[in-house]
């Protein structure tokens, strides 16, 4: 046979709410920085406890102040552990100008883009970025094919990509 879980009646938690709301509003709109909407949460969490805990209000201190108050603390801080326990949220104007990762018209684009940009490169600086980035060369690989020195590949290497750089749409601005 089950039995049934007691509550607080009705009457004292308006009364409770009445007399202390306010108060525990203010005082989690203090430990949640200013957040509204997750104090009035807190708030509601907190009436929550003392509607599932009729014996707190037989305790034996005259006002439930510092009961509600202990409790609003203890949610607030493990709201707080919680949310710092998971990756950080972003907002949606962040997912309004991201590309959808599905969309092959964006990788298109930007291929596009850097074909445009390497063509635009001298003739030196282009050779020794198609063999280092395109083949996989490593920088000796590179100097012997080309006949020129590890120095000068390296060189040539480090203002060609100065160049692509300048010259990629957008590369300057997401680079801050």
């Amino acid at each position: 046979m089950a039995t049934a879980t007691v509550t607080t009646g009705e009457d004292a938690l308006e009364a409770l709410q009445r007399e202390h709301g306010a108060a525990l509003l203010s005082f989690l709109l203090g430990l949640t920085y200013g957040d509204q909407q997750r104090a009035e949460d807190l708030a509601q969490e907190t009436l929550v406890r003392a509607w599932q805990h009729p014996e707190a209000f037989d305790g034996p201190y005259d006002s439930m102040r510092p009961w509600l108050f202990t409790v609003g603390r203890r949610l607030a801080i493990d709201a707080r552990r919680s949310r710092l326990a998971r990756p950080a949220e972003i907002g949606d104007s962040v997912l309004a100008t991201a590309a959808d990762p599905a969309d092959a018209t964006e990788t298109a684009v930007a291929a596009l883009d850097v074909r445009a940009a390497v063509r635009g490169l001298s003739p030196e600086h282009r050779a020794v970025l198609v063999r280092i980035y395109f083949h996989g060369q490593t920088v000796s690989e590179a100097a012997a094919e080309l006949g020129i020195p590890a120095g000068t590949v390296k060189s040539r290497s480090h203002y060609a990509l100065r160049a692509l750089g300048r010259s990629l749409p957008g590369y300057a601005t997401s680079r801050g």
